[in-house]
């Protein structure tokens, strides 16, 4: 694509050519004159000046209008629609480079408080849903603890066995559930610190290929040579990558789930970030997704990219804003809490980076971390 002229260039050609057309037409004017009707030469030079000043004129004004006023509006346009809280408004390109660059910074800075709005608004999410949640676990907790207690005297009673196994079973899930929502509302007070991505996504890789999670998927491990150091606490990004992969196992049985890391420079809006050995055509093409941000993050932001992908059936475009979100879930009753993710956005974004979820090579999903590199 070739590069666009800059303005200046643009309004000194424009200049120049309408001083040389009008010094060759000012000399016609005087030779058409003196040639055709010398005795009315003064009457008809006024005549041809003032057509040639009209027809300068209404070029000028158009000329200035295509090249300056126009653009202008509707950056101008632009800028009033995003004031008055219309955020999807987006500035059109331009003919000369500086109003496009004009645009373009227009549009990254509604972009960056698209972000900060989405930050914002997810904030105030996790700490009101969290608050919901520790009460919920400390009201049913209680009354959960009292009912092992009598399942236990019922069953030193001789109850029927089987009821007292159903109903431990029961508790047990429920228990797990509470649980889970302890983890979704308990504060992280520990510091960040630096720590090896890479390493990290390997501990928990060797942590469930050792347990035997994996054997129902073709697992692979793709972690790059450069991976750079990011803040964090180990134990938070290692049950992140637990919980995104074991949902790539029930999501793809008998596919193929990726666990992968490298370093990446962080864009909120350009196309999916590609793996290395990634073909020119795929069978899954990977359209732009915009992802989530932080006001905090800069454009081109360097850091840690980790990824799980899956061959299984995928997430919907219209279930990726919710699926991160507490109880929301996609399986089938009584195999899901709908907590696994949230936990791992709440974790994500305690230490400082976004997750979003878009569609993987493999044609299933592609749940992705990334965390700014560690400056110190």
């Amino acid at each position: 694509m070739a590069a666009k002229p800059a303005l200046r260039t643009e309004l000194l050609f424009y200049l120049s050519f309408l001083a040389a057309a009008a010094l060759l037409i000012g000399v016609a004017t005087m030779l058409v004159a003196t040639s055709f009707a010398p005795e009315r030469t003064f009457v008809l030079v006024m005549l041809l000046v003032a057509l040639e000043v009209a027809v300068f004129l209404v070029f000028g004004r158009y000329l200035v209008n295509r090249l300056v006023l126009w653009p202008l509006e509707r950056v101008v346009a632009t800028a009033d629609a995003v004031a008055d809280g219309d955020l999807a408004r987006r500035a059109p390109d331009a003919e000369t480079r500086d109003f496009a660059t004009l645009a373009e910074r227009l549009n990254r800075m509604t972009d960056h408080l698209l972000d900060a709005q989405g930050q914002l608004v997810r904030s105030e999410k996790l700490a009101s849903i969290g608050r919901l949640a520790a009460g919920i676990a400390h009201e049913v907790g209680n009354p959960l603890g009292a009912i092992g207690t009598y399942v236990e005297v019922l069953r030193r009673r001789g109850a029927d066995p089987g009821v007292v196994a159903g109903v431990t079973r029961e508790l047990e899930r429920l228990d797990h559930i509470v649980r889970g929502l302890l983890d979704y509302a308990r504060p992280q007070e520990e510091p960040l610190a630096p720590l090896d991505a890479a390493a990290v996504a390997r501990s928990a890789y060797g942590l469930l290929e050792a347990q035997g999670a994996l054997k129902p998927v073709r697992p692979r491990l793709e972690v790059a040579g450069d991976v750079p150091r990011m803040l964090g606490r180990a134990h938070l990004l290692e049950q992140a990558i637990v919980n995104l992969v074991l949902n790539a196992v029930d999501a793809a049985p008998q596919g193929v789930v990726i666990l992968g890391a490298r370093a990446w420079a962080y864009e909120s809006r350009r196309a999916s970030p590609k793996r290395a050995d990634d073909p020119q055509r795929s069978a899954f093409p990977r359209g732009a997704e915009r992802r989530p941000g932080r006001a905090d993050f800069t454009p081109g932001q360097r850091g840690v990219l980790l990824y799980v992908a899956d061959s299984g059936p995928g997430v919907l475009p219209e279930d990726r804003d919710t699926i991160f979100e507490p109880f929301y879930t996609t399986k089938a009753p009584g195999r899901g809490t709908g907590l696994g993710l949230a936990i791992v956005a709440r974790a994500v974004h305690d230490m400082g980076g976004v997750v979003w979820v878009d569609t993987a090579r493999e044609g299933g999903a592609a749940f992705k971390m990334f965390f700014p590199e560690a400056t110190a």
